[in-house]
């Protein structure tokens, strides 16, 4: 979040960094004789690597002073997407494979963001590819440890984040410290490979975790997904763990 002043109102912006777009949400943690225009709390898609104007504040009654602190909540993508129903592939290279945790998994996948996650079976280091052509959205490659404590290692994942065509993106996660092989902004191919695989953040062990998510308006939520292998349609089962 970014506040200029303009003479006497003060203009509330939203920069977005990502190679896609964001959602965001403002409002006041307080305020004293201040009003927004747009009203808060207020709501705007941030274009990839853009910059938008959310609310312009300005004192509601010019005979008093006033004073205001404000809050911004952002979320990846933009909830006008509407997803297609397309095929994804594998995104490891062998044939023979685990599925370690499936759709509505006991152990991490309860929650909207992860309920239709895939988490696959894969030592550290092992070739990590994009299910789908799309532009690099996110990539996170600085985490080195991992563990049970969900407090402390539940957002230490190394991941990559790739938007496709009809808004959903695909997320490939607990990679390897500086196992990210793709930069914000590449146009990446179906069966690229983007990364390698780790054991970093919230984890029993080495594995990739795969989800599709979709913004649902300031909720980043998992939708269910077909995906194909070298042996054809992969049956995913639901949960496991």
């Amino acid at each position: 979040m970014r506040v200029e002043r303009s003479g006497e109102r003060y203009l509330a912006w939203a920069d977005n960094s990502l190679g896609g777009p964001i959602e965001v949400a403002l409002d006041f943690n307080r305020a004293n004789n201040v009003a927004g225009n747009p009203y808060l709390p207020a709501r705007k898609v941030v274009p990839a690597r853009g910059s938008a104007l959310v609310s312009t504040l300005s004192v509601a009654d010019p005979s008093r002073g006033g004073d205001f602190e404000l809050a911004m909540e952002s979320v990846p993508g933009d909830p006008a997407a509407r997803p297609l129903n397309v095929e994804y592939l594998l995104p490891l290279r062998q044939s023979q494979f685990r599925i370690d945790q499936g759709f509505g998994g006991s152990f991490s996948h309860g929650d909207s963001q992860n309920r239709f996650a895939v988490d696959f079976a894969a030592a550290v280091g092992t070739p990590v590819l994009a299910a789908r052509a799309g532009t690099v959205m996110q990539v996170e490659s600085d985490f080195e440890k991992a563990g049970l404590n969900q407090e402390k290692y539940g957002g230490r994942a190394n991941f990559v984040r790739i938007l496709h065509d009809d808004g959903a993106m695909s997320l490939y996660a607990h990679l390897k410290s500086e196992g990210v092989l793709v930069r914000v902004g590449q146009r990446v191919a179906a069966g690229q490979q983007i990364g390698l695989s780790g054991n970093t953040g919230f984890t029993t062990g080495p594995h990739l975790h795969f989800a599709i998510q979709v913004n649902r308006g300031m909720r980043l939520e998992s939708i269910p997904f077909r995906m194909t292998g070298p042996n054809g349609p992969l049956r995913i089962a639901s949960g496991s763990r």
